[in-house]
C-alpha cells in the first residue's frame, strides 16, 4: 500500500487540531507532517489575563515538538512558498511534498504597516505586548488609556473590548480609576459587528456602564509615538498615556502568492467543506475568507471556528484517502466569551451561517462564564499537547 502524506501548514489552533485529528483517522502507515516556525505554542486567548496579571507566560505555553510522541512529524520551519501544481511546499528547512494539504497559516500581524504603531503601542496580540501593557497599567496614576483597533479585519473580535473591561477593572482595583479616562477607537460601526446588532448594542451598553468611551468608525492614519498622539484619517487627534493596540493584519506572503488566494490575500473556501478551488487542498481558520449570508461581513477570524473547521477537514481528508465519501460539514456555529473583569464574563453564541444575518445571542454576564473560560483554557492546554 502506498504511503500518503498529509501536510499541515501552521501550528495554531486549527493546525494543531487538524494534525491530531488526522493522526487519529489516517492509516498507521500514512504520514501527518506539521510545519510550524515557532516550536513554542502560546494560548492567545489568555494574553488578556497576562495583561491583567492573573497569568504568567509559562502557564499558557506548550512545546509543539511534543506532538512527535503522538506520531506527528513536526518540522520547525517557515513556509516560503506553495506550489499546488507540483504539490510541493517550500520551507526554510527544504521542500516538502504532499498528497493532501491543509493550509492553517492564520493571519499575520503587520504592525509595520501603520506608522508609529511599533513605537507607540503595546501590541495586545503578542505575549510581550500584553505583558508590557499590564506593566503600563500597573504604573499609571492619571491620564488616558486608549484601546485602538487599527484596521479591519482582525482576529478575535472580542479582544479589544475585553482589554478595555480588564484595564478598567485593574485600574479600579488599584484605586486610580477616577483619575484615568479609558476610550476605545475602532473603524467598526458597533462592537463585534459580525455578531449582529443585538450583540453590538449589548457590548456598547457594558462599555457605557463602566464609563469607557466608545468611538466607532474612527480610522487611524498614524501614531505620533514621541507625542503620544493618535492622528485619524478625518484629521482629528487624540492624546494618550497608555496605548493598547490591535495591529493591522495581513495574509501570509506564501499564501498570497500561491494562487490559492483571492484579491485580499486570504483564501476563499467552500463554507461547509473548507475546500479551496484546487483539488486536494483545504484551508481553515484565520487564513480563510468566508462571506456571510448578509453580504456585509466575513466569518470572524477566531479560534472557535478554526477548531471546528479542522475536525471537518480531517474527516474529509481521511475519508478521501480511504476511498469513502464524507458529508462532514462546518455549520457556521460559534461562541465567544467576553471578559468583563472582577471574575465575571459574558458569553455570546449562535449561528453565523443563518440566512439573512447571523443569529447570535448574548447571555447574561456572570462569574459562571468566567469560570467556563478558565475551564476552556485548562482543557486546551491539557488536551492538545
Amino acid at each position: 500500500m502506498t504511503t500518503k502524506t498529509v501536510l499541515v501548514l501552521g501550528g495554531g489552533t486549527g493546525g494543531l487540531v487538524a494534525a491530531r485529528a488526522l493522526r487519529r483517522r489516517l492509516a498507521p502507515g500514512d504520514r501527518v507532517v506539521l510545519v510550524e516556525r515557532n516550536p513554542i505554542y502560546r494560548f492567545a486567548p489568555s494574553f488578556l489575563w497576562v495583561m491583567s496579571g492573573s497569568r504568567r507566560a509559562e502557564q499558557i505555553s506548550a512545546d509543539i515538538r511534543g506532538l512527535r510522541r503522538r506520531g506527528i512529524e513536526v518540522v520547525e520551519a517557515s513556509v516560503e512558498g506553495i506550489d499546488p501544481q507540483r504539490q510541493r511546499v517550500a520551507t526554510s528547512a527544504g521542500d516538502l511534498s504532499y498528497d493532501r494539504l491543509v493550509v492553517a497559516l492564520g493571519a499575520e500581524l503587520a504592525p509595520q504597516t501603520l506608522p508609529g504603531f511599533s513605537e507607540g503601542a503595546h501590541n495586545l496580540y503578542t505575549l510581550e505586548g500584553a505583558e508590557a501593557a499590564g506593566q503600563a497599567l500597573t504604573s499609571l496614576e492619571r491620564g488616558r488609556v486608549a484601546v485602538l483597533v487599527s484596521r479591519l479585519p482582525y482576529k478575535c473580535p472580542a479582544a479589544p473590548y475585553e482589554a478595555s473591561f480588564l484595564a478598567e477593572a485593574l485600574l479600579r482595583k488599584r484605586g486610580v480609576r477616577q483619575g484615568v479616562t479609558i476610550d476605545i477607537y475602532t473603524p467598526e460601526p458597533l462592537p463585534m459587528p459580525t455578531a449582529g446588532e443585538d450583540v453590538g448594542r449589548a457590548v456598547a451598553g457594558m462599555l457605557e456602564a463602566r464609563g469607557i468611551g466608545f468611538h466607532p468608525e474612527r480610522t487611524v492614519e498614524r501614531i505620533d509615538a514621541p507625542a503620544r498622539r493618535l492622528i485619524f484619517a478625518d484629521g482629528t487627534q487624540v492624546d494618550y498615556d497608555v496605548l493598547i493596540g490591535i495591529p493591522p493584519h495581513c495574509a501570509p506572503a506564501a499564501v498570497a502568492e500561491s494562487g490559492l488566494a483571492g484579491p485580499s490575500g486570504f483564501v476563499p473556501v467552500d463554507r461547509h467543506s473548507l475546500a479551496t478551488g484546487i483539488e486536494g487542498i483545504h484551508a481553515i481558520g484565520d487564513v480563510t475568507q468566508i462571506p456571510l449570508a448578509d453580504g456585509k461581513f466575513m466569518l470572524p477570524k477566531a479560534g472557535v471556528f478554526a477548531h471546528a473547521e479542522a475536525g471537518v477537514v480531517a474527516e474529509r481528508i481521511a475519508s478521501d484517502l480511504a476511498g469513502r465519501e464524507s458529508d462532514a460539514a462546518f455549520d457556521g456555529h460559534g461562541a465567544c466569551f467576553v471578559e468583563l473583569g472582577n471574575g465575571a464574563a459574558g458569553y455570546a453564541s449562535g449561528d453565523f451561517y443563518a440566512e439573512g444575518a447571523p443569529r447570535i445571542r448574548m447571555r447574561r454576564p456572570g462569574p459562571h462564564w468566567h469560570l467556563a473560560k478558565v475551564a476552556v483554557e485548562r482543557y486546551w492546554m491539557r488536551r492538545w499537547f
